[in-house]
Protein backbone atom coordinates (compact mmCIF):
# COMPACT_ATOMS: atom_id res chain seq x y z
CA UNK A 1 0.00 0.00 0.00
CA UNK A 2 1.28 3.32 -1.08
CA UNK A 3 2.07 4.65 2.21
CA UNK A 4 5.57 5.53 3.77
CA UNK A 5 5.38 3.15 6.34
CA UNK A 6 4.59 0.44 4.32
CA UNK A 7 7.21 1.42 1.12
CA UNK A 8 10.17 1.85 3.18
CA UNK A 9 10.19 -1.81 4.47
CA UNK A 10 9.03 -3.41 1.53
CA UNK A 11 11.68 -1.48 -0.57
CA UNK A 12 14.46 -3.12 1.93
CA UNK A 13 12.72 -6.84 1.02
CA UNK A 14 13.09 -5.68 -3.16
CA UNK A 15 16.29 -4.24 -2.38
CA UNK A 16 17.73 -7.52 -0.43
CA UNK A 17 15.77 -9.50 -3.48
CA UNK A 18 17.41 -7.40 -6.19
CA UNK A 19 20.99 -8.20 -4.13
CA UNK A 20 20.12 -11.99 -4.79
CA UNK A 21 19.63 -11.70 -8.46
CA UNK A 22 15.99 -11.58 -8.91
CA UNK A 23 13.50 -8.88 -10.72
CA UNK A 24 11.30 -7.30 -8.37
CA UNK A 25 8.53 -5.69 -9.13
CA UNK A 26 6.77 -3.04 -6.74
CA UNK A 27 3.00 -2.12 -6.73
CA UNK A 28 2.71 0.95 -5.55
CA UNK A 29 1.64 4.12 -6.03
CA UNK A 30 4.11 6.61 -8.29
CA UNK A 31 4.98 8.93 -5.55
CA UNK A 32 7.31 6.35 -4.46
CA UNK A 33 8.76 5.70 -8.24
CA UNK A 34 12.31 7.03 -6.92
CA UNK A 35 12.53 5.10 -3.56
CA UNK A 36 11.33 2.16 -5.71
CA UNK A 37 14.27 2.38 -8.53
CA UNK A 38 16.51 3.21 -5.89
CA UNK A 39 15.98 -0.28 -4.53
CA UNK A 40 16.71 -1.95 -7.77
CA UNK A 41 12.80 -2.77 -8.68
CA UNK A 42 10.44 -1.57 -11.52
CA UNK A 43 8.13 0.32 -10.07
CA UNK A 44 4.41 -0.94 -11.09
CA UNK A 45 2.10 2.33 -10.33
CA UNK A 46 -1.07 2.03 -9.24
CA UNK A 47 -3.67 3.31 -12.54
CA UNK A 48 -6.80 2.09 -12.24
CA UNK A 49 -6.58 1.70 -7.99
CA UNK A 50 -6.75 5.56 -7.01
CA UNK A 51 -2.91 6.94 -6.73
CA UNK A 52 -3.74 8.75 -3.60
CA UNK A 53 -1.34 11.10 -1.55
CA UNK A 54 -1.29 9.63 1.86
CA UNK A 55 -0.86 13.16 3.44
CA UNK A 56 -4.28 14.04 2.08
CA UNK A 57 -6.41 10.74 2.58
CA UNK A 58 -9.68 12.37 2.49
CA UNK A 59 -9.04 14.38 -1.23
CA UNK A 60 -9.52 10.42 -1.92
CA UNK A 61 -11.46 9.24 0.32
CA UNK A 62 -14.31 11.91 1.31
CA UNK A 63 -15.66 10.07 4.40
CA UNK A 64 -12.19 10.38 6.29
CA UNK A 65 -12.83 14.13 6.90
CA UNK A 66 -13.33 14.36 10.75
CA UNK A 67 -12.23 11.12 11.56
CA UNK A 68 -10.75 9.67 14.08
CA UNK A 69 -10.59 7.05 16.56
CA UNK A 70 -12.86 3.73 15.74
CA UNK A 71 -14.43 5.49 13.14
CA UNK A 72 -10.74 6.80 10.76
CA UNK A 73 -9.95 3.07 11.42
CA UNK A 74 -13.49 1.18 10.43
CA UNK A 75 -13.61 3.61 7.28
CA UNK A 76 -9.87 3.58 6.37
CA UNK A 77 -10.45 -0.32 6.30
CA UNK A 78 -13.48 -0.01 4.16
CA UNK A 79 -12.82 2.62 1.95
CA UNK A 80 -8.55 2.89 1.16
CA UNK A 81 -7.99 -1.33 1.87
CA UNK A 82 -11.19 -2.73 0.67
CA UNK A 83 -12.82 -1.40 -1.97
CA UNK A 84 -9.70 -0.04 -4.02
CA UNK A 85 -9.40 -3.89 -4.11
CA UNK A 86 -11.02 -4.67 -7.42
CA UNK A 87 -8.93 -2.02 -9.08
CA UNK A 88 -5.65 -3.00 -7.63
CA UNK A 89 -7.07 -6.44 -9.20
CA UNK A 90 -7.24 -4.81 -12.25
CA UNK A 91 -4.05 -3.20 -11.91
CA UNK A 92 -2.00 -6.22 -10.75
CA UNK A 93 -4.00 -8.26 -13.68
CA UNK A 94 -2.78 -6.17 -16.58
CA UNK A 95 0.85 -6.47 -15.47
CA UNK A 96 0.31 -9.86 -15.15
CA UNK A 97 -0.88 -10.34 -18.57
CA UNK A 98 2.51 -8.50 -20.11
CA UNK A 99 4.70 -10.34 -18.21
CA UNK A 100 3.95 -13.05 -15.08
CA UNK A 101 6.00 -13.52 -12.51
CA UNK A 102 7.04 -16.27 -9.90
CA UNK A 103 5.41 -15.44 -6.90
CA UNK A 104 3.75 -12.17 -4.90
CA UNK A 105 3.97 -10.88 -1.75
CA UNK A 106 1.76 -8.54 -0.12
CA UNK A 107 1.24 -6.35 2.91
CA UNK A 108 -1.12 -7.63 5.49
CA UNK A 109 -3.49 -4.70 4.45
CA UNK A 110 -3.19 -5.63 0.12
CA UNK A 111 -6.24 -7.13 -0.24
CA UNK A 112 -6.00 -6.55 -4.20
CA UNK A 113 -2.69 -9.07 -3.64
CA UNK A 114 -4.68 -11.31 -1.57
CA UNK A 115 -7.53 -11.62 -4.01
CA UNK A 116 -5.59 -11.42 -6.79
CA UNK A 117 -3.51 -14.49 -5.65
CA UNK A 118 -6.52 -16.21 -4.77
CA UNK A 119 -8.09 -15.42 -8.42
CA UNK A 120 -5.01 -16.12 -10.03
CA UNK A 121 -3.28 -19.17 -7.86
CA UNK A 122 0.52 -19.78 -7.78
CA UNK A 123 2.86 -19.02 -4.84
CA UNK A 124 1.57 -16.14 -2.34
CA UNK A 125 3.02 -14.86 0.75
CA UNK A 126 1.97 -11.56 3.03
CA UNK A 127 5.07 -9.40 4.50
CA UNK A 128 3.49 -7.95 7.72
CA UNK A 129 4.73 -3.99 8.19
CA UNK A 130 2.27 -3.30 11.49
CA UNK A 131 2.43 -5.59 14.47
CA UNK A 132 1.16 -8.87 13.58
CA UNK A 133 -2.70 -8.62 13.69
CA UNK A 134 -3.25 -12.78 12.61
CA UNK A 135 -6.09 -14.33 14.45
CA UNK A 136 -5.08 -16.42 17.18
CA UNK A 137 -6.52 -18.59 20.31
CA UNK A 138 -4.33 -16.19 22.65
CA UNK A 139 -4.78 -13.29 24.14
CA UNK A 140 -7.13 -10.56 23.15
CA UNK A 141 -7.96 -9.35 19.61
CA UNK A 142 -4.86 -7.70 18.46
CA UNK A 143 -6.19 -4.15 17.34
CA UNK A 144 -8.01 -3.05 20.98
CA UNK A 145 -4.37 -2.08 22.62
CA UNK A 146 -5.30 -4.24 25.30
CA UNK A 147 -2.09 -7.15 27.12
CA UNK A 148 -2.80 -10.91 27.04
CA UNK A 149 -5.24 -11.77 30.48
CA UNK A 150 -3.02 -12.58 33.38
CA UNK A 151 -5.83 -14.05 35.82
CA UNK A 152 -9.11 -15.63 35.44
CA UNK A 153 -11.22 -12.67 34.75
CA UNK A 154 -8.75 -10.75 32.02
CA UNK A 155 -8.49 -13.78 30.41
CA UNK A 156 -12.21 -14.55 30.27
CA UNK A 157 -12.33 -10.79 28.84
CA UNK A 158 -9.92 -12.21 26.13
CA UNK A 159 -11.57 -15.22 25.00
CA UNK A 160 -14.91 -13.29 24.99
CA UNK A 161 -13.82 -10.49 22.98
CA UNK A 162 -12.02 -13.18 20.85
CA UNK A 163 -15.55 -14.67 20.79
CA UNK A 164 -17.16 -11.00 19.07
CA UNK A 165 -14.53 -10.56 16.55
CA UNK A 166 -17.19 -11.54 13.93
CA UNK A 167 -19.36 -9.52 15.76
CA UNK A 168 -16.72 -6.42 15.84
CA UNK A 169 -15.83 -7.05 11.90
CA UNK A 170 -19.35 -7.09 10.50
CA UNK A 171 -19.52 -3.45 9.09
CA UNK A 172 -16.48 -5.32 6.48
CA UNK A 173 -18.32 -7.99 5.66
CA UNK A 174 -20.44 -6.15 2.77
CA UNK A 175 -17.44 -4.28 1.64
CA UNK A 176 -15.22 -7.30 1.29
CA UNK A 177 -18.49 -9.38 -0.30
CA UNK A 178 -18.94 -6.68 -2.62
CA UNK A 179 -15.19 -6.39 -3.58
CA UNK A 180 -14.74 -10.50 -3.89
CA UNK A 181 -18.01 -10.07 -6.15
CA UNK A 182 -16.53 -7.64 -8.19
CA UNK A 183 -13.17 -9.42 -9.33
CA UNK A 184 -15.31 -13.29 -9.91
CA UNK A 185 -14.46 -14.90 -6.27
CA UNK A 186 -17.47 -16.87 -4.69
CA UNK A 187 -18.57 -15.58 -1.11
CA UNK A 188 -16.73 -15.99 1.33
CA UNK A 189 -16.75 -16.26 5.44
CA UNK A 190 -13.43 -14.90 6.22
CA UNK A 191 -12.86 -11.46 8.28
CA UNK A 192 -10.64 -9.29 6.91
CA UNK A 193 -7.63 -10.54 8.87
CA UNK A 194 -8.02 -13.74 7.52
CA UNK A 195 -7.99 -12.66 4.10
CA UNK A 196 -5.19 -11.00 3.88
CA UNK A 197 -2.69 -13.19 5.31
CA UNK A 198 -1.14 -15.99 3.17
CA UNK A 199 -1.40 -19.75 4.87
CA UNK A 200 1.31 -20.45 3.47
CA UNK A 201 4.44 -17.87 4.27
CA UNK A 202 4.07 -14.45 6.92
CA UNK A 203 7.53 -12.90 7.06
CA UNK A 204 6.75 -10.80 10.19
CA UNK A 205 8.38 -7.46 11.19
CA UNK A 206 9.07 -7.28 14.82
CA UNK A 207 10.14 -10.16 17.33
CA UNK A 208 7.95 -12.29 19.51
CA UNK A 209 8.64 -9.93 22.63
CA UNK A 210 6.64 -7.20 20.88
CA UNK A 211 4.10 -9.84 19.99
CA UNK A 212 3.38 -10.35 23.81
CA UNK A 213 5.69 -14.28 23.17
CA UNK A 214 2.37 -15.64 21.78
CA UNK A 215 2.93 -19.48 21.45
CA UNK A 216 -0.28 -19.90 19.27
CA UNK A 217 1.62 -18.75 15.99
CA UNK A 218 1.07 -21.04 12.93
CA UNK A 219 4.77 -22.43 11.67
CA UNK A 220 3.93 -20.10 8.68
CA UNK A 221 4.79 -17.70 10.68
CA UNK A 222 8.47 -16.49 10.82
CA UNK A 223 9.26 -12.86 12.88
CA UNK A 224 12.31 -11.13 10.61
CA UNK A 225 12.94 -8.16 13.04
CA UNK A 226 13.77 -4.51 11.84
CA UNK A 227 12.62 -4.37 7.37
CA UNK A 228 15.51 -1.73 6.45
CA UNK A 229 17.79 -0.80 3.39
CA UNK A 230 21.73 -1.14 4.30
CA UNK A 231 22.72 2.16 5.80
CA UNK A 232 24.43 4.66 3.02
CA UNK A 233 25.95 8.24 3.88
CA UNK A 234 23.35 10.37 4.35
CA UNK A 235 23.35 13.83 2.25
CA UNK A 236 21.61 17.00 2.67
CA UNK A 237 21.85 16.78 6.81
CA UNK A 238 19.87 19.71 8.03
CA UNK A 239 22.73 23.28 9.03
CA UNK A 240 21.74 22.71 12.39
CA UNK A 241 23.17 18.88 12.70
CA UNK A 242 26.18 20.03 14.42
CA UNK A 243 24.52 21.40 17.20
CA UNK A 244 23.82 17.63 18.49
CA UNK A 245 27.12 17.32 19.60
CA UNK A 246 27.69 16.81 22.80
CA UNK A 247 23.93 16.82 23.99
CA UNK A 248 21.65 14.88 25.45
CA UNK A 249 18.51 14.14 22.50
CA UNK A 250 15.38 13.67 22.40
CA UNK A 251 13.55 12.99 19.45
CA UNK A 252 9.67 14.13 18.79
CA UNK A 253 7.94 12.43 15.91
CA UNK A 254 4.18 11.90 14.62
CA UNK A 255 4.21 10.24 11.96
CA UNK A 256 3.44 10.34 8.56
CA UNK A 257 -0.45 10.77 8.99
CA UNK A 258 -2.64 12.60 11.18
CA UNK A 259 -0.24 15.03 11.13
CA UNK A 260 -1.50 17.73 13.25
CA UNK A 261 1.20 19.37 15.47
CA UNK A 262 -0.84 20.56 18.51
CA UNK A 263 -1.70 16.58 18.76
CA UNK A 264 1.64 15.88 20.18
CA UNK A 265 4.81 17.93 18.86
CA UNK A 266 3.43 21.04 20.42
CA UNK A 267 3.21 18.99 23.99
CA UNK A 268 5.87 17.67 23.64
CA UNK A 269 7.96 20.72 23.27
CA UNK A 270 6.37 22.40 25.78
CA UNK A 271 6.72 19.82 27.88
CA UNK A 272 10.85 19.74 27.19
CA UNK A 273 11.37 23.57 26.69
CA UNK A 274 13.40 24.30 30.17
CA UNK A 275 15.20 21.08 30.05
CA UNK A 276 18.85 20.36 29.36
CA UNK A 277 18.49 18.50 25.92
CA UNK A 278 17.83 19.01 22.24
CA UNK A 279 14.58 18.29 21.11
CA UNK A 280 14.46 17.46 17.35
CA UNK A 281 11.00 17.14 15.71
CA UNK A 282 10.32 15.59 12.38
CA UNK A 283 6.88 16.84 10.63
CA UNK A 284 6.80 14.01 8.54
CA UNK A 285 6.35 16.25 5.85
CA UNK A 286 9.32 16.49 3.41
CA UNK A 287 10.07 19.97 2.78
CA UNK A 288 7.91 21.25 5.69
CA UNK A 289 10.84 21.90 8.09
CA UNK A 290 8.65 24.90 10.20
CA UNK A 291 6.40 24.65 12.72
CA UNK A 292 3.05 26.27 12.84
CA UNK A 293 4.04 27.86 15.80
CA UNK A 294 7.05 29.38 17.45
CA UNK A 295 9.59 26.48 19.16
CA UNK A 296 11.43 26.63 22.01
CA UNK A 297 15.76 27.20 22.04
CA UNK A 298 15.99 24.29 22.27
CA UNK A 299 14.57 22.67 19.42
CA UNK A 300 15.46 21.67 15.93
CA UNK A 301 12.86 20.95 12.97
CA UNK A 302 12.93 18.89 10.07
CA UNK A 303 10.59 17.59 7.27
CA UNK A 304 12.15 14.19 7.43
CA UNK A 305 15.48 13.38 9.10
CA UNK A 306 17.88 10.86 8.48
CA UNK A 307 17.48 7.89 11.42
CA UNK A 308 20.70 6.00 10.15
CA UNK A 309 22.46 9.22 11.63
CA UNK A 310 20.08 10.35 14.32
CA UNK A 311 18.82 7.28 15.78
CA UNK A 312 22.60 6.44 17.21
CA UNK A 313 22.67 10.03 18.71
CA UNK A 314 19.41 9.91 20.74
CA UNK A 315 18.44 9.07 24.41
CA UNK A 316 14.88 9.00 24.46
CA UNK A 317 12.23 8.83 21.50
CA UNK A 318 8.88 10.34 21.76
CA UNK A 319 6.28 9.32 19.25
CA UNK A 320 2.82 8.27 17.86
CA UNK A 321 3.39 4.91 17.53
CA UNK A 322 4.43 4.37 14.01
CA UNK A 323 5.62 0.56 14.16
CA UNK A 324 8.49 1.21 11.60
CA UNK A 325 9.76 4.46 14.09
CA UNK A 326 9.53 2.14 17.00
CA UNK A 327 11.51 -0.61 15.31
CA UNK A 328 14.41 1.51 14.20
CA UNK A 329 14.19 3.28 17.77
CA UNK A 330 14.03 -0.54 19.48
CA UNK A 331 17.12 -1.60 17.57
CA UNK A 332 19.05 1.03 18.92
CA UNK A 333 17.99 0.25 22.30
CA UNK A 334 16.31 3.29 23.00
CA UNK A 335 13.43 3.49 24.94
CA UNK A 336 10.26 5.37 23.87
CA UNK A 337 7.33 7.60 25.03
CA UNK A 338 4.00 6.45 23.08
CA UNK A 339 0.94 8.66 22.37
CA UNK A 340 -0.69 6.56 19.93
CA UNK A 341 -4.34 7.54 19.71
CA UNK A 342 -5.56 6.22 16.55
CA UNK A 343 -5.51 3.07 13.78
CA UNK A 344 -2.90 0.43 15.13
CA UNK A 345 -1.19 3.18 17.29
CA UNK A 346 -3.08 2.09 20.60
CA UNK A 347 -1.67 -1.14 20.16
CA UNK A 348 1.99 -0.86 19.68
CA UNK A 349 2.15 1.15 22.30
CA UNK A 350 0.48 -1.09 24.51
CA UNK A 351 3.11 -4.32 23.48
CA UNK A 352 5.80 -1.78 24.01
CA UNK A 353 4.81 -1.05 27.42
CA UNK A 354 4.39 -4.69 28.11
CA UNK A 355 7.61 -5.31 27.14
CA UNK A 356 9.53 -3.05 29.15
CA UNK A 357 10.88 -0.81 26.76
CA UNK A 358 8.68 2.65 26.77
CA UNK A 359 5.72 4.21 29.00
CA UNK A 360 2.16 4.08 26.89
CA UNK A 361 0.37 7.62 27.64
CA UNK A 362 -2.66 5.96 26.37
CA UNK A 363 -3.83 9.09 23.93
CA UNK A 364 -2.91 10.63 21.02
CA UNK A 365 -3.48 14.20 22.30
CA UNK A 366 -1.39 14.26 25.67
CA UNK A 367 -1.11 17.41 27.87
CA UNK A 368 2.31 18.74 28.01
CA UNK A 369 2.35 18.04 32.02
CA UNK A 370 1.38 13.60 30.84
CA UNK A 371 4.45 14.05 28.24
CA UNK A 372 6.44 15.21 30.97
CA UNK A 373 5.80 12.63 33.22
CA UNK A 374 6.22 10.02 30.99
CA UNK A 375 10.03 11.24 29.84
CA UNK A 376 10.49 11.91 33.46
CA UNK A 377 9.93 7.98 34.12
CA UNK A 378 11.60 6.57 30.61
CA UNK A 379 14.70 9.21 31.45
CA UNK A 380 14.94 7.68 35.23
CA UNK A 381 14.14 4.56 35.39
CA UNK A 382 17.07 2.63 33.79
CA UNK A 383 14.56 -0.66 33.28
CA UNK A 384 13.04 0.84 30.19
CA UNK A 385 16.47 1.23 29.08
CA UNK A 386 17.45 -2.46 29.65
CA UNK A 387 13.82 -3.42 27.78
CA UNK A 388 14.97 -1.44 24.70
CA UNK A 389 18.26 -3.16 24.35
CA UNK A 390 16.94 -6.51 25.20
CA UNK A 391 14.43 -6.06 22.03
CA UNK A 392 17.16 -4.04 20.06
CA UNK A 393 19.35 -7.19 20.45
CA UNK A 394 16.48 -9.60 19.56
CA UNK A 395 15.60 -7.53 16.48
CA UNK A 396 19.38 -7.17 15.37
CA UNK A 397 19.32 -10.85 15.56
CA UNK A 398 16.38 -11.67 13.31
CA UNK A 399 18.05 -11.24 9.68
CA UNK A 400 16.36 -8.40 8.85
CA UNK A 401 15.24 -7.62 5.14
CA UNK A 402 18.02 -10.47 4.06
CA UNK A 403 16.07 -13.12 5.88
CA UNK A 404 12.79 -12.25 4.36
CA UNK A 405 14.12 -12.13 0.79
CA UNK A 406 15.32 -16.18 1.88
CA UNK A 407 12.24 -16.83 3.27
CA UNK A 408 10.66 -15.48 0.07
CA UNK A 409 12.91 -17.72 -2.18
CA UNK A 410 11.39 -20.33 -0.44
CA UNK A 411 7.84 -19.84 -2.41
CA UNK A 412 9.51 -21.28 -5.36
Amino acid sequence: MPFTGHITPMCAVAQALAARGHDVRLYTGSAFRHRVEDAGATLVPWQIAPDFDENDLSATFPRLIGKKGLGQLLINVQDVFIRTAPAQVEDLTSEWERAPWDAIAGDEVSVGAALFAEHAGGPWATVALLPLNLAGAQGPPSGLGLAPGRNPLTRARDAALRAAVPLISRPLRRPLARARSAVGLPPSKLTFDEVVFSPRLVVASGVPQLDYERTDRPPSVHFVGELRAPITAATGLPAWWGDLDGRRVVHVTQGTQNIDPSDLLRPALEALADRDVLVVVATGVPGRDELPFPVPANARVGGFLPYAQLLPRTDVVITNGGWGGVLAALSHGIPLVIAGGDLDKPEIAARVAWAGAGVNLKTGTPTAAKVAAGFDRVATDDSFRDGAARIGAELRASGGAPRAAELLESLV
